[in-house]
């Protein structure tokens, strides 16, 4: 049996957030930039907040079976709320989507290289 690697996104806003919490995220932004976003096992934030009060965790796990999926999708929501807990940050309309990358279609450019190792 192969492992399956999943890629999860944990959307929310901020909420509530006091004067001392706001600057702290805007002192942070740099290291949260999307350009920086990446998918890491111990979840990667990003957000901006001087535009709006949006952030998305991104978060990479994986399984052996397709069901999987699931837990890795609620691990990774617990994660979220477990590092905004930890420092006060409140927020709202969490959600969460999840990608088995086994399921997903390839481009291309993957396609041809594939039929190239086949041959």
């Amino acid at each position: 049996m192969s492992t399956r690697t999943f890629r999860i996104l944990v959307r929310g806003a901020f909420d509530g957030l006091g004067a001392d919490q706001r600057a702290e995220l805007l002192a942070r932004a740099a290291e949260h930039d999307i350009l920086h976003a990446a998918f890491t096992s111990e979840g990667h934030l990003s957000y901006d907040v001087a535009a709006r009060p949006a952030f998305t965790f991104r978060f990479l796990d994986s399984g052996e079976e397709e069901e999987d999926i699931l837990e890795a999708t609620e691990r990774a929501e617990e994660s979220a709320k477990a590092w905004l807990a930890a420092r006060g940050y409140g927020y709202k309309n969490l959600r969460s989507s999840a990608e088995d990358l086994s399921q997903a279609a390839l481009s291309k450019r993957q396609r041809r290289a594939a039929a190239q190792q086949n041959v």
